[in-house]
């Protein structure tokens, strides 16, 4: 059942075998693009502005930090699978995988810390632009902890690395000039994020002919986190639990 499927009409469709050197093409491409993306979207106000002489708080500058080293990691991870260093691979894994729940509590202080501070993204107001991160990194939980549950499954672990960290990169793509087209911020993420999960999704269709069941399920829960996360914040309940959110931590921020 690996090499076929069975058909809603009882017959069987050949699957193409994988092509392991364009995989690894792809991966590292995609890895090489996601860089870039990171680059260019936080250029203005973190990479160029002098990094860590950015004018930001402490706790914000750790988590660029901290952030941009996960992208860095990814692209060298790619890197060495190209290289045929899979014993390197996993075993720098290892250590990446420690990063993520130290991402996951930073992203949360960082978010909260911006509220507190009534950060705007663009035109929303300080509540909605909590929803974006606040949910974003809820999505990221979920697709890590399952791409370290699929470690020992290299074609699922693969997918849902890139998937999550294509969701990171939602943040920088919301810092695109969009406007010079007529698209706020949080719409312009959503297309870059669309932008990037239809690549991963033509290539599957293309070099397997399907699309992988990690990448059925992740694809859409990414995509859904960036393309609802403005109608969720604006909703009165969603004000109600980031006014509790800052009653709760703002006097430690």
């Amino acid at each position: 059942m690996d090499a076929t499927v069975a058909s809603a009409f009882g017959h069987r469709t050949q699957h193409r075998p994988i092509n392991r050197t364009a995989e690894r093409i792809f991966y590292t491409g995609m890895s090489l693009v996601m860089c870039a993306c990171v680059f260019i979207g936080f250029s203005r106000t973190y990479f160029q502005a002098g990094l860590f002489h950015a004018p930001l708080p402490l706790i914000l500058h750790i988590h660029g930090a901290v952030f941009t080293l996960w992208m860095l990691l990814f692209t060298v991870q790619a890197t060495l699978i190209s290289a045929h260093r899979v014993q390197w691979h996993r075993s720098l894994g290892t250590i990446a995988f420690c990063l993520p729940p130290v991402m996951i509590v930073l992203g949360v202080i960082a978010a909260l810390f911006a509220f507190h501070l009534g950060f705007r993204i663009g035109p929303l107001d300080p509540a909605v632009s909590l929803a974006i991160p606040l949910i974003g990194i809820a999505v990221f939980t979920i697709v890590i902890y399952a791409s370290w549950r699929a470690r020992r499954q290299p074609d699922a672990h693969k997918r849902l690395i890139l998937i999550a960290t294509m969701g990171l990169v939602a943040a920088a793509f919301g810092r695109f000039p969009w406007s010079r087209i007529g698209l706020p911020p949080a719409a312009g993420a959503a297309t870059g994020l669309g932008s990037l999960l239809l690549l991963l999704i033509a290539y599957e269709l293309i070099s397997t002919r399907r699309i992988h069941r990690s990448t059925l399920w992740a694809a859409p829960l990414v995509f859904s986190s960036v393309a609802f996360a403005v109608p969720i914040g604006m909703t009165p309940a969603w004000h109600a639990f980031a006014a509790l959110l800052d009653r709760i931590f703002g006097p430690y921020l």
